[in-house]
């Protein structure tokens, strides 16, 4: 098996939130935030350029369906998220200076309430309040990615091996 990294994203209006996995997909870990200005298209560069420095093999992007399992405004933006990264990735894949040789897998993961399970994760932490709202959004991203790792685990105790049906 090889090693490899898997990034995790929690999109917010401010920030995104970044989290990365160690090279076994074990466990996953803060990655810091890119904050949101006004130009998202600034902040998909920083994000791919992570991608690039960290050898991204997936990414796992929240998707924030409503409590009807609907998707709302925030899901849609998730959507158009990915596929603008999927784009602008496969753009830079033809240039020289590209890091990566294959454009990574990008996928939406259903998360529900992980901003709720954030701020607990950093109380829990001693983490205080005050300094929570430049933490919580990376918080947010290693619940994401760490979800994702435990269901590619709990997947592959049941015997499914092949990365494309993870």
């Amino acid at each position: 098996m090889t090693n490899t990294v898997w990034l995790g994203v929690d999109l917010g209006n401010a920030r995104v939130g970044l989290a990365l996995s160690d090279l076994e997909v074990s466990f996953a870990h803060p990655a810091g935030n890119v904050e949101v200005q006004r130009d998202s298209f600034e902040a998909i560069e920083r994000v791919i350029q992570i991608i690039e420095d960290n050898h991204v093999a997936r990414v796992i992007v929240g998707y924030p369906l409503l409590l009807d399992g609907k998707p709302g405004k925030s899901a849609k933006k998730a959507m158009r998220w990915v596929k603008s990264i999927r784009a602008r990735i496969e753009s830079l894949r033809h240039d020289d200076d590209f890091a990566l040789d294959e454009v990574p897998v990008i996928t939406l993961s259903y998360e529900r309430l992980t901003t709720v399970t954030a701020h607990a994760m950093l109380l829990d932490a001693h983490v205080s309040s005050r300094a929570h709202r430049p933490k919580v959004d990376q918080q947010s991203a290693v619940v994401i990615l760490q979800s994702a790792i435990d269901a590619k685990s709990a997947l592959r105790q049941q015997g499914v091996t092949r990365e494309s049906e993870i």
